[in-house]
């Protein structure tokens, strides 16, 4: 039966449930009956009645199971290194990379961020040949313009800047994956080395999977930039960062957010968030983005990178 299925695993803890919610009503519209999906939810603390209000979601060809992730992260702690955008811990983002070793059933999979919309069907996305290489992903091209984070990615991590990855949609080789170990290599990295990172989990993934990705169409993986042009055909729309709809006007594809929500459950509560949504707290965005971008520089300078111990002889790559 596992052969038959489209996983699609999200990772989630409770602030993101209204989120989630939109990610996969989008997902399911776009679904075809004729396939069997399931979307398996990897959450910390998520209440019941968000569970129970994501799963009205389901549909007879489109299945919703919650797993909670609890023990075998006890080392990821609280520290700079180790927050998404600069400003927010949470373990979710790390949940991704336990995925082969948690789900033996599966050989392929696709992993994406809460913070999105889909406009294609993922089973297109899924059936992509990605041959023996670990993972299919997008190139990070939101930043990739940007000097400081640019050296980051040469200097740090160790990838050119336009083959650097963004992993908020990832196709999984799962079968592969687990054959390389590679939750017991991150966290064999992580405890010996501590790398100072922007991008925690996405950091880990370039520098362990460098030479072993797939590139995807940028279609599956389309990100808000302030001075491009939409992409044409759009499959997935990833507003990365800062740029949430739910947050600010004026957002590139923003409007494609707003029309799946709009008969979802959480509408009401998403534009209360969205009205509430202090100057206060968009001054502390602007002070993330400056310090995300100055850090950059300041790590790709340090004596501990990915790119440093690569070079020195350490296994680093998978």
């Amino acid at each position: 039966m596992s052969n038959n299925v489209i996983p699609v695993f999200f990772s989630i803890d409770d602030s993101y449930a209204p989120f989630l919610s939109v990610a996969l009503s989008s997902a399911i519209k776009n679904s075809s009956p004729d396939n069997n999906y399931k979307a398996i939810i990897l959450h910390e603390n998520l209440s019941e009645e968000h569970k129970s209000r994501i799963s009205a979601l389901s549909k007879d060809h489109f299945s919703i199971e919650f797993v909670e992730m609890k023990s075998g992260m006890e080392s990821i702690t609280d520290r700079m290194s180790n927050r998404l955008r600069c400003d927010y811990f949470t373990l979710t983002i790390y949940f991704r990379l336990f995925i082969p070793a948690m789900f033996p059933q599966y050989d392929k999979g696709i992993y994406i961020d809460s913070d999105v919309v889909v406009v294609g069907d993922l089973a297109e996305l899924f059936n992509t040949d990605i041959g023996d290489n670990l993972i299919g992903a997008c190139a990070d091209r939101s930043v990739v313009d940007v000097p400081p984070l640019a050296m980051y990615m040469e200097e740090a991590v160790g990838v050119d800047r336009h083959s650097y990855i963004n992993s908020g949609v990832l196709l999984m080789n799962l079968k592969e994956l687990r054959n390389a170990e590679i939750d017991t290599n991150f966290l064999r990295l992580l405890n010996t080395y501590h790398f100072d990172c922007i991008a925690p989990d996405q950091d880990y993934l370039n520098a362990m999977c460098n030479g072993r990705i797939y590139y995807l169409s940028e279609a599956w993986d389309a990100m808000p930039t302030e001075d491009k042009p939409e992409v044409e055909d759009v499959k997935l729309i990833h507003y990365n960062l800062f740029s949430k709809p739910w947050c600010y006007d004026g957002i590139q594809y923003g409007d494609y957010f707003w029309d799946y929500a709009a008969d979802n459950v959480y509408l009401q509560d998403i534009r209360e968030y969205k009205d509430n949504y202090s100057p206060q707290q968009k001054e502390a965005d602007s002070q993330c983005l400056e310090l995300l971008v100055s850090r950059g520089a300041s790590i790709a300078k340090s004596d501990v990178t990915f790119k440093k111990i690569y070079e020195s002889g350490e296994k680093v790559r998978l």
